[in-house]
């Protein structure tokens, strides 16, 4: 039995872990590397294995940081079997279209770019929109949660809810083989409690072995409470003096939170109940719709206003806008709106546009509500750059700035701490994190051994 670390080892993004147990080859994730283009050009590089030599792939989650790179695995001459919830295989085929649809924009704009200046060798997509498609053909087995699924003789999983986004999962691999046997946890991405939408995380199995993120692994977020009340000040602020209101969003579960979050203040008059909100991304658009589909995943409270016929996303003033003229059109709007749009991490997508109109404005707001990986647009303004280029133009940030980590997807420190304690594991590899994160948390482990993985190193079980 060997486990070897392909991605998200000393960093957060492009998670990718391998399993060999039996004579078969398991992947846990293949994610895409997010950030700057020192670390997206990890995408390009070989995996640090074969890909015709993977024999399945546990997908535990749909955030391109876990399911990216699963086009280029099987365009590399992947054949095998990937398993997955059903809400994470729905959300995983928006997500990998996306990705192959905006590395084909971004190809032909480095195309453009190096004929006029004459010069040869412009990089081609990582992969393409047909390649995308042509990976759903290996989604096969649906997992249940709870439910073991038997990969192959010696390997077992079960996926276990994470709490994290729609169809998450943590993966607890039984294995056998010459009469050795190990339980090994994947956390996957960990949720946090008591949010809304989407059932607390599970508690855990115990296992010997627990290969676990530790993206907040360093810190307790802000409360909930105070944290909707942030925002909902924010909002207030920019729209009296007259702004907009941006917020770069995830598709997946962070814009469905806000949106949420936006319609019961506007029931409640915390908030113009006519308030004009835009959801400006296609991805986000499409993916509420999944949202819509799946309440296996929901908590009691959101699946008792579906029976009662009230949709937990829908308020007034709210406006899908999925064609590209309609976002364009958005900048035309003087103020008085709330627009939201992707990316979170600002790295893409229409929210650039929305940032270029009104990062240079006093009287709007600017306001994150997720994570931001160094490297990123959303980190450079996050850290108080006084100027940021966009569209080859240098752009003040004059707007209000505002941080709210309280809507984070992911568990902090003190949930993190708890769900381990209840493995029991032995043996901890840290991984999804930044060194300094992992560094602390590590720091606050006890009874087990800890390993902080470098990428491509492996260990024998």
């Amino acid at each position: 039995m060997k486990l070897e670390f392909h991605g998200a080892d000393l960093g957060v993004t492009g998670s990718c872990h391998l399993v060999e147990c039996a004579g078969k080859r398991v992947l846990i994730d293949c994610g895409l590397y997010q950030g700057g283009y020192e670390q997206e050009d990890e995408n390009t590089k070989a995996f640090g294995f074969d890909a015709d030599s993977i024999d399945y792939v546990l997908l535990t989650h749909a955030h391109l940081d876990h399911c990216g790179r699963l086009p280029l695995l099987a365009k590399r001459g992947f054949r095998g079997e990937i398993i997955t919830t059903a809400a994470s295989r729905e959300l995983a085929r928006l997500v990998m279209l996306d990705s192959a649809y905006l590395q084909e924009e971004e190809a032909r704009w480095r195309a453009r770019r190096a004929g006029r200046h004459d010069s040869k060798g412009a990089a081609g997509p990582l992969y393409t929109t047909l390649e995308a498609l042509n990976t759903l053909e290996f989604f096969g087995r649906t997992a249940v949660y709870n439910r073991p699924v038997e990969v192959a003789p010696g390997i077992r999983a079960t996926f276990i809810d994470a709490g994290h986004i729609l169809g998450s999962a943590c993966v607890l691999l039984e294995l056998s083989e010459s009469g050795t046997s190990r339980r090994l946890l994947f956390s996957g991405d960990l949720g946090g409690s008591g949010r809304p939408i989407l059932r607390d995380p599970a508690p855990p199995p115990q296992a010997d072995i627990v290969i676990m993120e530790t993206t907040y692994g360093d810190r307790r977020h802000k409360p909930l409470g105070p944290s909707i009340e942030e925002l909902y000040a924010a909002i207030e602020a920019a729209l009296d003096r007259g702004g907009n209101v941006v917020i770069p969003t995830f598709a997946l579960e962070r814009a469905q939170e806000v949106l949420y979050h936006l319609r019961e203040a506007t029931e409640s008059r915390r908030l113009p109940r006519r308030m004009q909100v835009f959801l400006d991304s296609p991805m986000a658009i499409s993916a509420t719709e999944i949202f819509r589909r799946h309440p296996e995943c929901y908590d009691a409270e959101t699946c008792e206003m579906f029976r009662d016929g009230r949709d937990p996303f829908d308020m007034p003033g709210l406006h899908f806008t999925h064609e590209a003229a309609e976002s364009m059109a958005l900048n035309r709007i003087a103020g008085g709106s709330v627009i939201m749009a992707g990316s979170g991490m600002c790295t893409g997508g229409r929210v650039r546009h929305h940032l270029k109109h009104n990062l240079w404005r006093e009287d709007s707001a600017i306001v994150f509500v997720g994570y931001a990986a160094r490297g990123t647009l959303a980190r450079r303004i996050i850290d108080g750059a006084k100027t940021v280029k966009l569209f080859g133009d240098e752009i003040r940030v004059q707007a209000s700035i505002h941080t709210i980590n309280g809507f984070s997807a992911h568990a902090d420190q003190a949930e993190l701490l708890a769900w381990h304690a209840q493995t029991k594991a032995k043996r901890t590899f840290l991984v999804h994190g930044e060194p300094d994160n992992m560094q602390v948390f590590a720091g606050r482990l006890t009874g087990t051994a800890v390993e902080m993985p470098a990428p491509h190193q492996s260990f024998t079980l």
